[in-house]
């Protein structure tokens, strides 16, 4: 996947299982079908209203026609889009990513997705961290984190699942509008258990802009 989606939906209050239990249902399967790689879906574990997800498409032109054929020509979203808007206060935090490097994108899975009746939810979790960067400062500050950052997370139980970081290619589909005009790097690290955050500073100029505790849905 060289094209990522990073999509934080913040929810009307105590909506969030209802969106999970309609996304799982009705567009997990339906999205992949036309292209599309349905990466994950997460609860916020500091936001009960916050629903976080990923999405992938192999080039930015796959990605405006699979949008086009779910949400323009597509039955599920014509079918259950309204009941998902109504959960929705804001859908608008989206970033438009690239892996960082020739290895840091997300792995292909090692399992087969549970079914969506499934009782059972991992125990792992997830953080994911964005860090605004001076674009002057983008590749140095990948380095940094390859060769500083990736080991010691490695070290504590917690490596990245992924690296990524600002596609700046214009959006080619616009009815979903994604967050310009600053240049971000994602880190995702996973541990099989719930982990702390790991404070860290450096000589570059980059500031954590965000970081979400999050837990498979």
């Amino acid at each position: 996947m060289n094209i990522i989606e990073l999509r934080q939906y913040t929810l009307r209050p105590g909506q969030r299982d209802l969106l999970i239990d309609l996304f799982d249902r009705e567009f997990v399967e339906s999205q992949e079908a036309l292209g599309m790689r349905v990466v994950g879906q997460f609860r916020d574990e500091d936001d009960p209203d916050r629903f976080v997800w990923l999405r992938g498409f192999p080039t930015m032109r796959a990605r405006r026609e699979a949008l086009t054929a779910f949400y323009v020509e597509g039955e599920a979203w014509r079918r259950h889009g309204p009941a998902a808007n109504a959960t929705m206060v804001d859908s608008s935090n989206a970033l438009l990513l690239r892996p960082a490097g020739p290895d840091s994108g997300f792995p292909e899975p090692e399992t087969p997705r549970p079914p969506v009746d499934a009782a059972t939810v991992p125990g792992s979790r997830v953080m994911a961290t964005i860090y605004a960067v001076d674009e002057q400062a983008d590749d140095d500050f990948s380095r940094f984190f390859d060769d500083r950052v990736a080991p010691l997370m490695a070290e504590t139980g917690a490596p990245p699942l992924a690296r990524l970081r600002t596609e700046h290619a214009e959006n080619t589909f616009p009815r979903l509008p994604v967050r310009e005009g600053r240049t971000s790097s994602s880190g995702l690290p996973r541990s099989p258990t719930p982990i702390g955050v790991v404070r860290m500073s450096n000589g570059w100029s980059a500031r954590r802009s965000g970081t979400r505790r999050c837990c498979p849905s």
